[in-house]
Formats: structure tokens, sequence, C-alpha cells
């Protein structure tokens, strides 16, 4: 594809254990409830991050980069059944996706084999089993860190490491007790 076809990325996020949790609620999650994550297995860093969606403002701040778009033309949505890993829409209003089933072994193998796809015993997806696949705005009161990585990204310079430095800290206490 033309990159400069490229009118936006979108990038999806599952809304994490919270994401229907009321937000009075929230100040009184225990790290055991963080790690508890609907879609995916992780280590606790990236579980936390992903509760509070910091790491989804990390992947447009790393989007931002590795694709020289500004932060404005990068999307994230939220995606509960983490079916849909990603996706770009071009200029004529055209969406190519990348679907696959709720596991990082096939994007890594990707990534470190790339530009070869390697034969895999991952599991497939069933298209004859999706029965629904949704998509909906993050709440912006709840997930207030992708506003500080969409600030940090249109600051630039340090800021990006800067937000990277104070959520390592943060994790740590909350995981900490």
């Amino acid at each position: 594809q033309d990159a400069s076809a490229v009118e936006k990325v979108i990038l999806t996020a599952s809304g994490g254990p919270f994401r229907t949790t009321p937000r009075e609620a929230l100040a009184d999650v225990t790290p055991a409830e963080a790690l508890r994550h609907p879609n995916w297995s992780m280590g606790a860093k990236v579980t936390i991050d992903s509760a509070s969606m910091m790491n989804k403002g990390f992947e447009m701040i790393e989007a931002r980069w590795l694709f020289g778009l500004p932060p404005e033309r990068i999307e994230v949505v939220v995606h509960p059944q983490s079916i849909v890993h990603s996706m770009v829409q071009f200029a004529d209003g055209a969406v190519m996706a990348q679907l696959g089933t709720p596991d990082m072994h096939l994007p890594i193998a990707y990534a470190l084999a790339y530009p070869r796809r390697l034969r895999s015993a991952a599991p497939r997806l069933d298209f004859a089993q999706l029965s629904t696949l949704t998509f909906e705005a993050p709440d912006r009161e709840r997930f207030r860190n992708l506003d500080y990585a969409y600030e940090a990204a249109r600051r630039g310079g340090n800021m990006p490491c800067i937000l990277n430095a104070a959520d390592e800290v943060a994790v740590e206490a909350f995981l900490s007790g």
C-alpha cells in the first residue's frame, strides 16, 4: 500500500477489567482485581497498564514515531473482544484490519521473521463462531492516561520518556500497595 494514502491508524484496546466498572468504584480497586485481564495473559506491569489504558497511550506514541504520523492521525478505540488488533484507514475511506485470536505469539513471530510468515500451530479464528465485533470510543474520564499520552506525543522531546518514568513509578507503587 502507498503510505501517503494512509489517513489514520486505529489501535484497538479491550478496555481491560474496568471498562464497565462504575467510575466511583475505581478508587478502591485492588492490584489483584487489576491483574485479572478479561482477554490477555501478560506480565504484571503491562496488565496494569492495560487496566488503565496506559499501554494504548504508549502504543500510540510508538506508532507516531514508527509511522511518522502526528498523534491526531492515530486513534484508539475500545474493542472488548480483542479480535481486531489494529486498522488502517485510507484516503478513500477504505479500512484494512488485522484480525487474530487474543494471543501475542503470532504478532511476535511475524515481527521476528518479517517479511516471512512462519507456519504456526496457533489457534485460527473461526469466523462462523464469531458472534459480534463491537467498537466504542474510550471513556476519556475513566482512562485519563490516554490524554496524558497524546499530550506527551504532541509535546515531543523528553515528554514521552517522562511519562514512561512516571508510569513505572505509579505502577510499582500500586502493585506494592
